[in-house]
């Protein structure tokens, strides 16, 4: 007699339950082929002890000790399935009777075919008997078992999915027809002429007000022009609301985006030669109420220049810093907010190193500079091109130095530990508020502390302030009180002088003109490691570091107003997510 499959569920994780270990066996079949160390394995073993739901062949993948196409090899071997791949699948799973289609996604179960009394069916895990089971108690057919990549799997299901959705409902012609009518106004318009030159003197003006960003944000009144210099956004101009679609139609032809796609955040690439400097505008477009926002990033590749000593770095830091740097193996983290530089930072260590000497290999999310002599990877997460798979494969390009764009994820992290902890100089990002964060928010991703405290070498905080413009800025001498509320030591009866933002026709009556980096440098000695080990928060990691010599981006702040760099304001407002001193 045939049985609803919600009633199969305690029966076969029991069933599961009671199967043997397979585990020790699908290690030891990668040890014999070659594919894995014993050390390793047993190293996996104990990870995964402390992490009971995961499998084996998982744990291995995601830590980088063998691909993911091995592990599916010997799992095939080992239960003896055929092994497919995505074209194998069909365009839609085919239909069994009694189940519905949300049963064969939720258990990453696909069915090819049915025919003679035998249903054929991919699956990722074939370790759990819970689906063959299931068909056949209520089809009364002899399940087929294949084996197919988890990855593949789920594209498969969203690839139906996308196909399923893609009918469109009755009486939609019609709307499809004036839509495609009022697209082609719109591109006609973006192509007249006065749209065009409105444009490029929008995009021309970056150049004369040194700015990083543009910012095209509809609202009732008009489309807000607006520019972020030095870090500071203001409005320029107010664009009429007729001429706002036309305007920012014209950019989305530009960045070579859909116009006919208002509903879909959509990100694209714009390249210029403007007053002889070639930009390069990455562009994103995202639908508010009133229309499309358009934020054009700006990429000035004539005047970048990537050199450390010319990034506001301290000479004693700086010397730490290039040491880390130097180091065979190991993770160095440059933590900061969005829009902190620590790309760019990254970058400027990546060009101090011999690259002829070295195999350099980066994976960006976007790759925002080329670099001569370094091979950089774009992440493409659209067609599976994550961070951690892109990890996966580069390490076996036998590479000395890798740099991460960016930490996101836990396996990113996990992966690169690994690599860290197997002879290589990993630099990567985090987006923490202090260098002694970074340690916890690893913790957080999951990641070991004896691993935390054998591969990161050192943490990096940064943050960037404006620089006083040299033609205006005016001295002062504060009250003593203000000194005393920083912790600052004041010798003598004579208060240390600061200087003050006025504002000249040089710096557009700003009072700055620049910007350079604060700094605060986490060095990873035994003393902080026993910390880590015993789980010491992010707080008492801080205090730890400052009193084995760290000085804080507050500290290394004051040291530059005290030049007169920048503005006693601008440091306390930088680094008030930072601490005191």
């Amino acid at each position: 007699m045939k049985r609803d499959s919600s009633s199969l569920i305690a029966e076969s994780k029991l069933a599961h339950g009671s199967r043997p270990s397979q585990r020790l066996l699908l290690g030891q079949m990668l040890v014999q082929a070659g594919k894995l160390k014993s050390r390793d394995l047993e190293r996996a073993l104990l990870a995964q002890h402390e992490s009971p739901g995961i499998l084996l062949g998982q744990l291995l993948v995601r830590l980088g000790l063998v691909s993911e196409q091995d592990v599916l090899q010997m799992v095939a071997e080992q239960f003896q399935l055929p092994l497919i791949c995505a074209d194998d699948l069909p365009l839609f799973p085919v239909d069994v009777p009694g189940f519905e289609a949300d049963f064969w996604r939720t258990n990453l179960a696909y069915p090819i075919a049915m025919n003679d009394g035998v249903v054929t069916i991919a699956v990722a895990f074939p370790h759990d008997p819970f689906v063959a089971r299931a068909v056949e108690i209520i089809t009364g057919c002899t399940p087929k078992l294949c084996l197919v990549s988890e990855s593949e799997l789920e594209k498969a299901f969203q690839g139906a999915g996308q196909e399923g959705e893609g009918s469109a409902p009755d009486g939609a012609d019609g709307e499809r027809e004036e839509g495609n009518e009022f697209i082609e106004y719109l591109r006609d318009l973006a192509s007249e002429a006065p749209v065009i030159r409105r444009v490029n003197q929008i995009i021309a003006r970056v150049v004369e007000l040194r700015a990083s960003d543009i910012h095209l944000e509809p609202f009732e009144d008009g489309l807000h022009v607006r520019y972020r210099i030095d870090g500071e956004i203001a409005t320029h101009e107010t664009i009429s609301a007729g001429m706002a679609a036309a305007i920012v139609s014209r950019v989305k032809l530009m960045a070579h985006l859909d116009i006919a796609e208002r509903r879909l955040p959509q990100d694209g690439r714009i390249r210029s030669r403007v007053k002889g400097r070639e930009l390069d505008l990455r562009v994103s477009a995202v639908p508010t109420v009133h229309g499309e926002s358009v934020v054009l990033r700006v990429l000035d590749r004539s005047s970048v220049r990537f050199e450390l000593e010319e990034m506001g770095f301290e000479p004693d830091t700086l010397k730490t810093f290039r040491s880390l740097i130097a180091r065979p193996h190991g993770i160095l983290l440059v933590t900061g907010p969005t829009g902190s530089g620590k790309t760019t930072t990254l970058y400027s260590a990546l060009a101090k190193l011999d690259a002829d000497a070295h195999k350099i290999i980066t994976v960006e999310d976007p790759v925002e500079y080329q670099l001569p002599g370094i091979n950089q990877i774009q992440v493409h997460t659209a067609i599976g091109l994550t961070f951690a798979r892109l990890l996966r494969s580069i390490l076996r390009q036998d590479p000395d130095i890798i740099m991460i764009g960016e930490m996101r994820d836990t396996e990113t992290a996990q992966i690169a530990v690994q690599a860290a902890l197997t002879g290589h100089l990993v630099l990567s990002t985090l987006h923490t508020n202090t260098a002694a964060g970074a340690l916890v928010r690893l913790q957080d991703m999951g990641v070991e502390r004896y691993l935390i405290t054998s591969s990161v070498t050192g943490v990096l905080a940064q943050r960037l302030v404006r620089r006083l413009c040299q033609h205006c800025r005016q001295p002062y001498e504060p009250q003593p009180e203000i000194f005393r509320q920083l912790g600052v030591q004041v010798d003598g009866p004579q208060c240390p002088q600061l200087y003050r933002a006025v504002g000249c026709p040089h710096c557009r009556g700003t009072g700055y003109w620049g910007r350079t980096a604060v700094h605060e440098l986490l060095i990873m000695d035994t003393v902080l490691q026993r910390a880590v080990i015993e789980g010491a928060d992010a707080a008492s990691l801080q205090a730890l570091a400052c009193r084995q010599g760290m000085r804080t981006l507050r500290e290394d702040g004051l040291r530059k107003a005290l030049r007169g760099v920048t503005t006693l304001e601008e440091v306390l407002r930088l680094t008030e997510d930072a601490g005191d001193v």
